[in-house]
């Protein structure tokens, strides 16, 4: 064979078999057709494909958690629309459930002034939301349950808890002492030291009957415990639960001690319950029997068939002889406290708490203006107080003088004698 022929054959034999490509003939290779900025826009596209993902990700986190989409997924005008289309829930009392904690459990539940209907779940409760004799939300087609609703308490018991701390502190109290101990032992000790309580195996004082002549200071020991205590403290008034219709009273008793079991601790306090705690007697014509329900339900409330739980009660009246000796038996009120009238230590006290803030002078003997003040409460007391500074307004002076506070003594408590309740209220107390 010529030379030439044997050399084509290696030619063609090597073309089928091509040298492997090294390192650099593949990097060269891939220079082929690139621009000058091309790895970076790809690395830059990758990273935005990276990140958009991310956002999906914590966007659809969001969503599940909160139930808030993100503001550029948001379609205002359809969701108006459905809403429009929705029909609105009708109120129902779940009765009773029929097999529970088991995947066919049904519902009983009531519609008021229409029928009983045993019902399922709708789509968006669980069955751990439901519970027997809660209020509940039921679509008007097919009567399934969509949504639990809170317990039904009425606007003006809710306004009845006191928001604010009172600014009156115990020091403001004055010459009430013993009251002041009576009363801490019952309100704050259990709340602080229940240990101490169960070392002993006793229970704790439920509540406090306050009684005395007016402007002795009973309210104001209670505002005092409001501003100490971090319990929810609740304020009513006996004519607030004096009803035009009958068992209107009751109603708002039951939903007031609802509302209190409800919070972690809590203190009621009845200002003036003579008003509905009178003791029950028969006037024939029959006018106040609802008062006398109202006053019956918190009879029931305080110490009736369910437990009464963390509730302290605080009740405050003038005229403890017409309560109703059912209301005043141990285990309703336990502790009796009197607020009499302030001995001679007690009405110097009271002289300086209210001259505290006074702009007198230096030398103002108070024991003298308490031993001229007999038998006055700690309201006539703040009554000289106020009338002293009047007449130093009327002599166009900037401080009290002793000479106003001797004037004020004879005007209040000498002048408007024939005004002073005390005497009148020292019989019933």
């Amino acid at each position: 064979m010529a030379p030439a022929a044997a050399d084509i054959e290696d030619e063609i034999k090597d073309e089928k078999n091509p040298p492997p490509l090294d390192e650099d003939d593949i990097a060269l290779l891939k220079t082929y057709g690139l621009g000058p900025y091309s790895t970076s826009i790809k690395k830059t596209e990758k990273e935005i494909k990276e990140m958009a993902k991310k956002i999906n990700d914590l966007c659809g986190i969001k969503e599940s958690d909160t139930g808030l989409a993100a503001p550029s997924q948001w379609d205002l005008v359809s969701d108006k629309q459905m809403m429009q289309e929705e029909q609105p829930l009708q109120v129902a009392r779940c009765t009773k459930i029929i097999s529970p904690n088991t995947e066919d459990a049904k519902y009983v539940i009531n519609v008021k002034q229409i029928a009983k209907f045993v019902v399922g779940l709708g789509d968006k409760v669980s069955p751990t939301d439901i519970e027997e004799g809660m209020r509940v939300g039921v679509d008007r087609n097919k009567y399934q349950i969509q949504i639990p609703l809170p317990p039904k308490i009425d606007p003006s018991v809710t306004m009845m808890t006191v928001e604010e701390k009172p600014d009156v502190t115990y020091n403001d109290v004055g010459g009430c002492k013993e009251q002041i101990e009576k009363m801490r032992e019952v309100v704050e000790l259990p709340m602080l030291h229940p240990e101490k309580f169960v070392k002993l195996g006793i229970d704790p004082p439920k509540g406090v009957l306050c009684y005395g002549p007016p402007g002795t200071g009973k309210t104001l020991l209670a505002r005092a415990v409001a501003n100490r205590t971090d319990a929810c403290f609740i304020r009513v008034i006996g004519s607030e639960l004096v009803q035009k219709y009958v068992g209107e009273g009751a109603r708002m008793v039951r939903e007031l001690f609802q509302m209190a079991r409800s919070k972690k601790a809590c203190i009621v306090f009845f200002d003036e319950v003579d008003a509905i705690g009178g003791a029950r007697f028969d006037d024939g014509v029959g006018g106040d029997n609802e008062v006398q329900r109202t006053m019956l339900e918190i009879v029931n409330q305080l110490d009736g068939f369910d437990a009464r739980g963390n509730i302290k009660v605080l009740m405050a009246t003038n005229r403890p002889d017409t309560l109703d000796p059912a209301l005043l038996r141990p285990g309703r009120l336990d502790r009796k406290v009197e607020f009499g009238l302030p001995d001679l230590e007690s009405r110097t006290q009271i002289f300086k708490i209210h001259t505290r803030t006074m702009n007198c002078e230096r030398d103002i003997r108070f024991e003298l203006l308490s031993r001229l003040c007999p038998n006055s409460t700690g309201a006539d007391i703040r009554s000289v107080c106020t009338e002293a500074g009047m007449y130093a307004i009327r002599a166009r002076r900037k401080t009290v003088t002793e000479k106003d506070f001797l004037d004020a003594v004879n005007k209040v408590i000498k002048g408007y004698q024939k005004f002073s309740a005390t005497p009148k209220y020292m019989v019933y107390n």
